[in-house]
């Protein structure tokens, strides 16, 4: 068995916004939903590594919504460089970042990321990955 995708709560025609996140700051890739599911609302995201897909997020309007404050999908980077790369594009995009947690899960340097709706994503990197950055950033915005 292996994982498909995570699907995340989001307020019904918020679309922009979810992309603006998902898309932009995060860096998905936005697929179509299938012709069945679109009428629904919300938006589907992708990571690919080359042609395989790694993640799959779907976005579904849930009404009423609420934020998942606790529940997330964990993404996982390469690298550290990688890692901090994403949390300054989430940053940039004016997202809450925080590395309150940045070495509370053995093996990893993680933070934590609130969408624009505050549902809560893990994103993190081995701790002995390549291409570690001569600095690091310990932003507990």
């Amino acid at each position: 068995m292996k994982l498909h995708h995570v699907q995340i709560s989001m307020p019904q025609g918020q679309e922009a916004e979810a992309r603006r996140f998902y898309a932009q700051a995060l860096g998905l890739h936005e697929v179509d939903k299938p012709e069945a599911l679109a009428g629904r609302g919300g938006c589907w995201f992708r990571a690919y590594d080359g042609d395989a897909i790694v993640a799959e997020i779907h976005l579904g309007v849930e009404e009423p919504f609420l934020p998942a404050r606790k529940a997330h999908p964990g993404l996982v980077c390469d690298s550290l460089a990688e890692l901090e790369a994403a949390a300054h594009r989430i940053k940039s995009g004016g997202f809450e970042v925080s590395w309150a947690e940045r070495e509370s899960f053995e093996g990893y340097i993680r933070f934590h990321a609130r969408d624009g709706f505050g549902n809560r994503i893990e994103i993190m990197a081995p701790s002995t990955s390549p291409n570690a950055p001569d600095s690091e950033v310990h932003d507990n915005q």
